[in-house]
């Protein structure tokens, strides 16, 4: 007889493999056929919204693993806060001017200084279009939703005239200002550089100690003195003009070797040793303060060199002295400006030597090096050479090393409204809270911000100037080149002379015969970037200033968040967003930074070829995205081998539900078994445990939660017992019919909770739920799980918290027992279990024999007597011997009734019925 033709095996068309590379760019397809996305936002019109506003990534290049995981967290929140009804309409964006764009049309062998920077900015368009259009078909292919069609850019006109706008209303605000300072110069990018575009790395330095004469003591000195300081930029040394000393500190004249050198008392042993001075002798102290205007002679040039007091000049290195070149540091432009030094700067735009340094025109700075210690060396000032490995400020784009220099630019003055930005940082919600402190640190310190770059590849700085060579900024002016931006473009200002950009009829009191001329820096990019909280959020319909959630890589701190912090502060008085998530950086699988160099750069792309998008995103929900998160191959295996499991166990749940129909078949919550009860409680716990994760932006508490359930409460529990109820029963009995309504609740439930994470993934299982499709044709269009009421559920997980404890302890013994080669199979055993008085309630429950996966159970009364073979735990002791009977062929378990049947002789007396009651008409007999 052919019994497997009674047994109830499952059936599904959901594959074991997920074919992923194959299945969701046509999946995609779909989507954008159906219009998704514009169907979620449609769906909640009129809910509250939820604005997460896309910080721009850079148009230059394919996307990299780090830009993967910033849009898939991004994505995930959308996902989640849609399904919780909210409206989540969410704009991508570009940034879209810069430096790199011009570098690499010059790699493409275009020549900017032979055509005219109209014509080079035409180009750079061109190339940043195609890079959008490139990372664009990259970013939707990791399933990340949005209103691609309608990207924003920061190339775009309307954009620019917005941000020219911003820049106006800080203009009339009084924060926006011209000025000589010292600012980071980037000689490989021959521009000015902002705090947020500089990154560090060590270098080897050269460190020289250098006298100066004494020319004028002020009755402090004498001329036979010399003053020495420390300096690790020789090539500085032509743009001296003063020596800093502390007014706090003493100072004492120390003669060795027949010289008398002036050095801070506090340091006198250690220089010492560093300058080998042979029976130094201190000659006399004095505080810095009286120092104060005493003069000394340039080493090298016949000028002098003052001594003048600052705060700055500490005693951590060097002499207590400090080589003061006004032109080449901050501190030291400060201090010169307070003493009304000149602003020396002898470095052009390219880093060379200028005829301001005679001897060394011509020269690139750090070539100047060695000839100037040459000529310290022969004038008999240099009294020692050395070497210093030092952290050294870097143009982040060129990645090599950039310079103080004084130079006319644009700033915004942050001092000028500091305490207002301060205000705003408390009012945000930041995630990781010590976001909160790391923004406050970086704006309580910070002067100003230089804004202008010396490129053509930008927004051009809106500004003229009259004969009489003053700014000219006004409301007419910032207006009328606006609507001329929002009309043609910002290239108009390059096209056109700048009579022709201005208001017809304009006149001005700096240009009394009406010749003008225009400012021909343009805007750093992160004020681009800074003001898309005006340029996107107040423009495009559906959006919104405040945006609810700020998301990007830790580094934003001192980018996009600080930047947009600002001008939005500057403009409304408030921060642009409600809350900023930071996430860190990505590394390979030793915790080391990706390199090309090194091999072990995880492409994004080549990944999804092998393994799909699904998986790329269940690595992100899987890592602490809020610190550096490790990838590599192996990893997204071992996460690939996670999506396997859920896989699997979602498909053994579709297998089971192939005639269930949840109208019809589902059976109501309160005639439910016990086991089956407590499966929902379960998955209660489930759906809470994931939607807080989800809303506290933990998603590796999601995809543990999820991980676990499967692996735990699923495959090695309830599918493991319910077997027998789904195969063997009766189809419609209560007991199988019972576990189908919780599958189907539970592979629902599941389905929902994964769309954020996985949505490919989800949206094939909701193709195969039976009946699925009726409430919605896509799960990402339905509502995320609500916890069912079950009632009793308390008592009900006391109860089988303890069931559970008496389960381990049989499963133990079952364990030894097969050790022991006593028995083979479970359904092979027979368990008696002798529960404490505690535990006598055990006697009254049923199906023991099903939940402990055995053929028979006994449960011995409060009188017997414990065998000495038994197993002895805290709460019961259990005893394992071998079943009696024989094996039935249907249910495999080992029953004494088997063979008391004459016309099934194979089958113990539960089959038998069953086969007669539900088969009576199926032809048994194998073929």
């Amino acid at each position: 007889m052919e019994y497997k033709k009674t047994l109830l095996m499952p059936k599904t068309g959901f594959k074991m493999r997920g074919n992923l590379p194959n299945k969701e760019p046509l999946m995609q397809k779909k989507w954008d056929d159906d219009h998704l996305y514009e169907q979620s936002v449609k769906r909640n019109e009129g809910k509250p919204q939820f604005i997460l506003h896309d910080g721009p990534p850079y148009a230059n290049g394919n996307i990299h693993i780090g830009h993967a995981e910033n849009k898939v967290l991004k994505d995930m929140i959308n996902r989640y806060k849609s399904m919780t009804g909210f409206q989540t309409p969410y704009v991508p964006g570009w940034d879209t001017h810069g430096l790199p764009i011009e570098q690499q049309l010059a790699k493409q062998g275009i020549d900017r200084k032979k055509m005219s920077i109209a014509d080079l900015r035409e180009k750079c368009k061109e190339y940043a279009l195609g890079q959008v259009a490139r990372q664009k078909v990259q970013f939707k292919r990791l399933g990340v939703r949005g209103d691609w069609d309608h990207p924003y850019l920061t190339l775009n006109k309307e954009f620019e005239a917005e941000q020219i706008e911003v820049f106006g209303t800080m203009a009339r605000k009084g924060y926006i200002y011209k000025d000589k300072k010292t600012v980071y110069w980037s000689p490989s990018s021959e521009s000015a550089l902002a705090e947020a575009e500089i990154e560090y790395k060590d270098v080897k330095s050269y460190s020289i100690f250098v006298s100066f004469h004494v020319t004028d003591g002020k009755g402090v000195l004498n001329n036979d003195e010399e003053v020495v300081i420390w300096t690790t930029t020789p090539w500085t040394m032509p743009a001296n003009l003063a020596i800093c000393v502390n007014p706090k500190f003493d100072y004492s004249v120390v003669e060795t070797g027949g010289r008398k050198f002036v050095v801070a008392t506090e340091l006198v042993d250690k220089l010492t040793k560093t300058l080998n001075w042979e029976n130094p002798k201190t000659l006399r102290t004095f505080n810095g303060k009286a120092l104060e205007g005493v003069v000394c002679r340039h080493p090298f040039y016949n000028r002098d060199s003052l001594m003048i007091l600052g705060d700055h000049v500490t005693l951590d290195a060097g002499t207590g002295c400090v080589h003061t070149a006004p032109g080449f540091g901050e501190d030291d432009f400060n201090v010169g400006k307070k003493y009304g030094l000149d602003i020396l700067c002898p470095v052009d735009d390219k880093g060379k030597m200028t005829d301001e340094a005679p001897g060394f025109e011509g020269m690139f700075y750090s070539d100047a090096n060695e000839p100037v210690i040459q000529k310290l060396e022969e004038v008999h000032a240099l009294l020692k050479k050395g070497t210093f490995t030092h952290s050294y400020p870097h143009d982040w784009r060129t990645k090599k090393p950039v310079i103080w220099r004084a130079t006319k630019q644009w700033f915004a003055s942050i001092k000028a409204f500091r305490p207002e930005i301060l205000k705003a940082i408390h009012e945000v919600k930041w995630i990781p809270s010590w976001g909160d402190v790391r923004m406050t640190n970086m704006i309580k310190d910070r002067e100003d911000w230089c804004i202008s770059r010396q490129r053509a590849w930008g927004v051009p700085i809106p500004v003229f100037y009259g004969e009489d060579g003053e700014p000219i900024v006004t409301d007419e002016t910032i207006h009328h080149v606006a609507e001329l931006f929002r009309k043609y473009g910002s290239n108009i200002w390059f096209q056109r002379e700048a009579k022709d950009l201005l208001p017809e009829g304009f006149t001005s009191k700096h240009s009394p015969n009406g010749k003008f001329r225009k400012e021909t820096d343009i805007m750093d990019v992160w004020f681009d970037s800074g003001t898309t909280h005006q340029g996107v959020l107040t423009t495009r319909p559906g959006l919104r200033r405040p945006a609810d959630m700020y998301l990007e890589g830790s580094d934003q701190y001192r980018g996009w968040f600080n930047s947009s912090l600002a001008t939005c502060v500057a403009v409304t008085g408030h921060a642009p967003y409600r809350q900023v998530l930071s996430h860190g950086f990505t590394l390979d699988g030793k915790g080391l930074k990706m390199s090309k160099s090194v091999g072990n750069v995880i492409d994004p792309m080549k990944v999804m070829k092998q393994f799909g998008a699904d998986i790329i995103r269940l690595w992100v929900a899987s890592v602490d995205y809020q610190a550096d998160a490790r990838v590599s191959n192996d990893i997204l295996a071992q996460v690939a081998e996670v999506y396997r499991k859920i896989r699997n166990t979602v498909r053994f749940m579709l297998g089971n539900l192939h005639d269930f129909n949840e109208k019809d078949n589902a059976v109501p919550v309160e005639k439910l078994p016990e086991l089956d009860k407590y499966m929902l409680l379960r998955l209660n716990e489930l759906i809470k445990t994931c939607r807080d994760g989800y809303e506290e932006y933990q998603f590796q508490t999601v995809y543990k939660a999820l991980q676990n359930y499967c692996t735990t409460d699923l495959s090695a529990f309830y599918m493991d017992i319910v077997k027998d109820a789904l195969y063997v029963q009766p189809k419609d009995s209560l007991v199988r019919r019972s576990a189908q309504t919780v599958l189907f609740r539970t592979v629902v439930a599941m389905t929902k909770l994964l769309s954020p994470v996985i949505p490919h993934t989800a949206e094939e299982i909701w193709q195969y739920i039976p009946g699925a499709k009726d409430q919605s044709e896509y799960v990402q269009l339905t509502d995320m799980p609500e916890p069912s009421d079950i009632p009793g559920a308390d008592e009900l997980k006391q109860k089988w918290t303890q069931v559970l404890a008496v389960r381990d302890d049989v499963l133990k013994s079952l364990e030894k027992a097969r050790d022991a080669k006593q028995i083979g199979s479970s359904l092979e055993a027979a368990v008696t279990v002798y529960p404490t008085k505690s535990n006598s309630w055990l006697k009254d429950q049923p199906a023991l024999d099903k939940l402990f996966i055995v053929s028979q159970v006994t449960v011995a009364d409060g009188t017997a007597s414990v065998p000495d073979a038994a197993d002895r735990y805290t709460k019961d002791a259990v005893f394992v011997k071998e079943a009696e009977g024989k094996k039935c062929e249907r249910c495999w378990s080992v029953l004494p009734s088997v063979g008391e049947d004459a016309e099934h002789p194979t089958l113990c007396a539960h089959c038998c019925e069953t086969v007669r009651h539900d088969y009576a008409d199926v032809s048994l007999e194998e073929n």
